[in-house]
């Protein structure tokens, strides 16, 4: 044991000085570390921890916070924390606080504001989240388009396309995929996707409706017509497992939109599959230019998801994929249970790669899982192995830190059953968070 110790230690190191890729995060421009220590404490996976424990409020914070809403809601998480020392997200915010800001004391009623002003006062400073990401080996972050704001940290960031969701699902809202190409339809300029959680009842009207085909395929095209190929490298979108994604005449989608004020979750089901092919269809010329990123087995609850996906999702995605040849989908899968059929799905659909490990997927069991597994059934090439999904800096730091961890302990039971040698397995881990994502995702490096 102590012999896989040492190994596990010194792959740690090795891995710690590899150059890692990001390929999904929503780090803002506009304040890329943490404002204070609500960005830290209050991250949504934490949120979720502490509304487990008991919390009042399990709701994510704005984004555009007031301080008095990060306050309050800071002084109804603080008593909770004993609560939830125990799990994987709370040992990520130790490790935020004591490698990034020399904070090594339990975070109390009595002390948490000292610490959150020593935080703030590191948000102005324009080299800290850069030093942050080269402390955390991260020479590549990827974000949504809209995030980039100004361009002032276009030297940190590639844009993936998250805009529209035609293919999840919100709660009592079956024609939800025609309202989000309506809502996409109404822009000039792709724009800021709607929250996972969202109620139709306090948003303004849109200007224009869908009312037949025409439309339809006119407001699939302004969407297609507005990406900017040469400005982002890939989508990100979600595939509901709850929507049935089985192909639709159009004469069926034009009853689904006769029925819409009466529609039910079987005419949302030809609503998003019907938008959805036909979106891959405009795509499909620009299949070299734009991977088609998607997330797998999140489903919504009152405030965020659960890991939920069927069987019958995975086979008519694989024949969806599978009839868009040209076009490079990459998954990021929720549902650990899961990875094995995606595994196989990704060895024989040469334009499917697997991505990292997604929300409900990262803790340590499934991360251990889904990584051993992968390593054993797919090439280097179609597998990338990681990705943040972090809203700051700090905690783009913590996962990789986490990961890293999590590999080398992985990799190091391998080395000493013989499967790989100490070299293979830092080669390895290097084409899975630096090659694979550069040549699978086009990711650019800025020099």
């Amino acid at each position: 044991m102590e012999h896989v110790k040492k190994i596990r230690i010194d792959l740690e190191t090795a891995l710690a000085a590899l150059p890692w890729v990001d390929v999904h995060t929503h780090i803002d421009a506009a304040h890329l570390s943490a404002r204070g220590l609500d960005d830290i404490l209050l991250y949504h996976m934490s949120i979720s921890d502490l509304y487990a424990a008991g919390c009042g409020c399990g709701a994510r914070l704005s984004e555009n916070r007031t301080e008095d809403e990060a306050v309050s809601r800071l002084e109804q998480a603080v008593p909770y924390l004993p609560k939830t020392f125990n799990t994987f997200i709370a040992w990520g915010i130790r490790i935020i606080l004591e490698d990034l800001y020399g904070w090594r004391e339990p975070v109390t009623r009595d002390n948490w504001r000292r610490l959150h002003a020593l935080i703030a006062e590191r948000r102005d400073d324009p080299t800290w989240p850069r030093e942050i990401l080269k402390r955390a080996g991260i020479v590549r972050s990827a974000t949504e388009l809209w995030r980039g704001r100004d361009g002032s940290a276009d030297d940190l960031f590639d844009y993936s396309l998250e805009w529209a969701f035609f293919s999840r699902t919100q709660c009592g809202q079956p024609d939800i995929p025609l309202y989000e190409l309506e809502r996409a339809w109404a822009e000039t300029k792709p724009g800021i996707p709607l929250p996972v959680t969202f109620d139709r009842a306090d948003a303004p009207p849109l200007p224009r409706t869908i009312c037949n085909l025409d439309d339809l395929h006119e407001a699939v095209s302004h969407y297609a017509g507005l990406i900017p190929y040469g400005k982002v490298f890939s989508t990100a979108t979600h595939f509901s497992t709850e929507i049935d994604y089985a192909p639709v005449t159009d004469a069926a989608m034009s009853e689904a939109l006769r029925l819409r004020d009466v529609a039910t979750d079987k005419q949302r089901d030809v609503y998003a599959s019907y938008i959805t092919h036909a979106l891959l269809d405009a795509l499909s010329p620009h299949g070299s230019e734009m991977a088609f990123q998607f997330s797998l087995g999140a489903e919504p609850l009152p405030h965020e998801s659960a890991s939920l996906l069927r069987q019958r999702t995975i086979g008519q995605l694989a024949e969806l994929i599978n009839r868009f040849p040209s076009v490079r989908f990459v998954c990021f899968l929720s549902s650990r249970h899961a990875n094995q059929s995606l595994c196989t799905l990704a060895r024989e659909l040469p334009n499917l790669s697997l991505a990292g490990y997604w929300w409900h997927n990262f803790f340590p069991g499934a991360i251990r899982h889904v990584f051993d597994e992968r390593l054993d059934m797919l090439p280097l090439n179609k597998q990338i192995g990681f990705f943040s999904d972090a809203y700051c800096a700090d905690w783009a730091y913590a996962k990789a830190v986490l990961v890293r961890k999590l590999m080398a302990e992985v990799l190091a039971n391998r080395i000493d059953s013989g499967q790989y040698s100490f070299d293979d397995a830092v080669n390895i881990s290097r084409t899975l968070v630096y090659n694979t994502p550069l040549e699978v995702l086009g990711i650019r490096l800025k020099k």
